[in-house]
């Protein structure tokens, strides 16, 4: 079979918040950037992120971005590497402001400045009590974000390629990325896309679980090319589960709420968070949010006839407020779980939301994979950022609006550094190795090919069931172990999966299998972290690992303040250490971690 070969400067794959920002960057410096989506732009994941974008702005009270980082290194519970967590908040106001020069429409004070709001974990004077930081488009502002960046590519030319799906990166001998195989969803046509750099913006992997408030289309594609180019996946034990996701449908309802006084009651009507975080209350981080409420319900102080959910309550408030900050709430909540939130509280559980690991990355959005001895040196031609990326700067638990503030500021590092990197290279393009086409073309022959296997939908519900009742919320020791066991056979049954419609024009059954085949990657590099990491720390709390004065919050400091590494070859796992030395201040040091 020939494959046709486009050729161009640089390649991003991803057309959400992070794969904008960074095409920006290499449009408007001049590059020939090309942009694969599997959707159009404005429908990439970015467009669900309701909240806001954090910046220490400081418009409605005083703030500073070195509080904003110890919010964000605490949050990580001490696993975010916290030089890049300092690039970040330091970036934070510049990228915020420049995004609001592009025309994104933030909410206003009476004053004509950027609205802001409470979030989780967003404290002032290092912990003292929650601060206004969370700069906010109502609760659309993910969808605003995208509309103005995507406005903003299309006046520097940016050629996107919509309804492409990426199948492999192409590397040469000496490891440097070269491009990638890709899919042309609508007449089946494979195209290498060639070029001298190649960002991955292709978000999460949220649908390795059965409930979860991620999109159809976060099936961890640019995790999975990267792991089966030998590529590691770094902390992929850390999955956040967002604390109000709508009961039964999973579907997001934003922190936003909280950060608008939004109080979370069991069935008696108690303000049950005031127990588990009496400073912070409804607005700790997520993890601890989570966690309360799974106890309420598994102690039985749920609501509704099973007892399996809590109620958020917004009835208090000015129906104006609601109205006018969290429209897309109310039409949410009306729709998903048939409550007028101005009238009655939303019923709401716990939902799989956001993967705090990904492909390791610096600050400057290079991808970085061990090599003889060093354990981070940059893999030339490859660059991540956003949820694809882990850079790291969630580490154990991402805060609120900390997402949105990643995508901008790692989109833009990366798309520096490419166009740098492009800039000073004379060489021409290389030749693309043949092998590496050929890869690509045997996986979707054995898949259009085969025929004894189990099907596409039958084995993604399999790795879902068994991520949600393995790997959810709290885990133990014994279902750990199982699950490892459990999901190696759900990936021997994707590994001989059945298309059974093998039409190639528009077909969906040959998406989701390719698609079936990154998430399997993902769970596997996430049950078998899991199990391995003998400790609990953020969004990984073991039954096993208590809280106690030897171990603050289950944390085993001595062993464990490491990164993970999984390699797809042999599922083996490595480890590297902990960045602990910020850029320009002293170093955050290690407490038990409380609100």
């Amino acid at each position: 079979m020939k494959i046709t070969k486009r050729t161009f400067d640089a390649v991003i794959v991803g057309a959400g918040g992070a794969g904008l920002r960074a095409a920006l960057q290499l449009s408007e410096s001049g590059l020939k950037t090309a942009v694969l989506t599997k959707v159009f732009p404005t429908r990439s994941h970015t467009v669900a992120a309701q909240g806001g974008v954090a910046a220490s702005l400081g418009n409605s009270e005083e703030d500073h971005w070195h509080w904003h980082m110890y919010d964000t290194v605490k949050g990580s519970d001490w696993l975010g590497d916290q030089d890049a967590i300092e690039f970040m908040c330091r970036k934070a106001n510049e990228v915020v402001i420049e995004l609001e020069h592009y025309g994104m429409p933030f909410d206003r004070t009476d004053a004509g400045k950027i609205y802001q709001r409470p979030f989780g974990g967003h404290m002032s004077n290092f912990g003292e009590k929650p601060v206004r930081r969370s700069c906010a488009a109502a609760d659309r502002t993910g969808h605003a974000m995208l509309h103005a960046l995507y406005q903003r590519n299309v006046r520097a030319n940016t050629q996107f390629f919509v309804e492409w799906m990426a199948l492999d990166l192409i590397r040469d001998a000496e490891g440097e990325v070269l491009g990638v195989t890709a899919l042309e969803m609508e007449t089946g046509e494979i195209v290498a896309f060639q070029s001298k750099a190649t960002i991955f913006a292709t978000g999460g992997a949220g649908r390795i679980y059965h409930s979860s408030t991620n999109a159809f289309i976060n099936t961890g594609d640019g995790l999975g090319m990267a792991a089966r180019a030998g590529i590691p996946l770094e902390d992929m034990e850390f999955w956040q589960f967002h604390p109000t996701g709508v009961a039964g449908a999973g579907v997001l309802i934003t922190e936003g709420v909280r950060g608008e006084g939004g109080i979370l009651r069991n069935s008696s009507g108690e303000r049950f968070m005031e127990r588990y975080a009496p400073n912070a209350k409804d607005l700790a981080s997520r993890d601890v949010v989570s966690r309360a409420m799974v106890t309420e319900i598994n102690e039985g102080r749920g609501c509704g006839p099973n007892k399996d959910f809590v109620l958020l309550d917004i009835t208090h408030l000015d129906p104006k407020v609601i109205m006018q900050r969290l429209p897309g709430i109310r039409e949410i909540s009306i729709q998903f779980a048939g409550t007028d939130p101005i009238k009655e509280p939303i019923p709401v559980v716990p939902t799989c939301h956001y993967q705090m690991g990904g492909i390791p990355t610096n600050y400057s959005g290079q991808v970085v994979a061990p090599r003889g001895s060093s354990m981070s040196v940059a893999v030339p031609g490859f660059y991540a950022a956003g949820e694809c990326a882990c850079a790291s700067v969630h580490g154990a638990n991402r805060l609120g609006t900390n997402s949105l503030l990643d995508l901008l500021v790692f989109g833009k590092s990366a798309g520096e550094t490419a166009v740098e990197d492009v800039k000073k290279s004379t060489k021409a393009h290389k030749d693309l190795p043949q092998e590496a086409i050929e890869r690509t073309l045997e996986r979707i022959n054995r898949l259009d090919t085969q025929r004894d296997g189990a099907g596409v939908h039958e084995s993604r519900l399999a790795m879902q069931r068994t991520m949600q009742n393995h790997c959810g919320v709290f885990r133990f020791a014994d279902k750990l172990k199982e699950g490892v066991s459990k999901i190696l056979d759900v990936q021997k049954d994707v590994q001989r999966t059945v298309i059974k419609d093998k039409s190639k024009v528009f077909n969906t059954a040959r998406i989701e299998a390719l698609e079936l085949e990154n998430l399997i990657e993902v769970a596997v590099a996430t049950m078998i972290s899991a199990e391995a990491r003998k400790e609990s720390r953020g969004a990984h709390v073991r039954d096993d690992a208590p809280d106690t004065a030897e171990r603050p919050n289950g944390r085993d400091d001595q062993n464990w303040l490491k990164h993970t590494l999984w390699f797809k070859e042999g599922n083996r796992l490595d480890y590297k250490s902990v960045k602990l030395t910020p850029l320009t201040v002293p170093t955050i040091e290690l407490k038990k971690r409380a609100y």
